[in-house]
């Protein structure tokens, strides 16, 4: 049983310490708040399949780039305007095996 329990505290730890992202907080003293309405976001997010389903192979580089500044753009504004909450999957299997520990 005390195996069992060095075992688990050692998962625990893997997974809390070893799979958890930061972000860092916005800097910014004035920043610009745009709300986006959800046909707008919408639009957005079927741009970045759209880019995702493209063939890149016909591309140049730096048609390529253009790209990829344009995705990354798109998926910052999204993830601005969701306001979610992001759950790593270290965090989702740590919570399971609390609830299992607990209960």
């Amino acid at each position: 049983m005390k195996n069992f329990r060095n075992c688990l505290f050692t998962v625990f730890l893997f997974f809390a310490l070893g799979l958890t992202t930061v972000y860092a907080a916005d800097t910014n003293k004035n920043p610009v708040e745009s709300k986006l309405t959800p046909a707008e976001i919408q639009v957005l997010v079927d741009r970045v399949e759209e880019i995702k389903n493209m063939d890149k192979s016909t591309l140049t580089k730096s048609e390529r780039k253009v790209l990829r500044t344009e995705l990354k753009e798109a998926k910052q504004e999204i993830v601005r305007n969701n306001k979610g909450v992001f759950l790593s999957a270290g965090a989702i299997i740590l919570i399971i095996v609390l609830l299992i520990v607990l209960l």
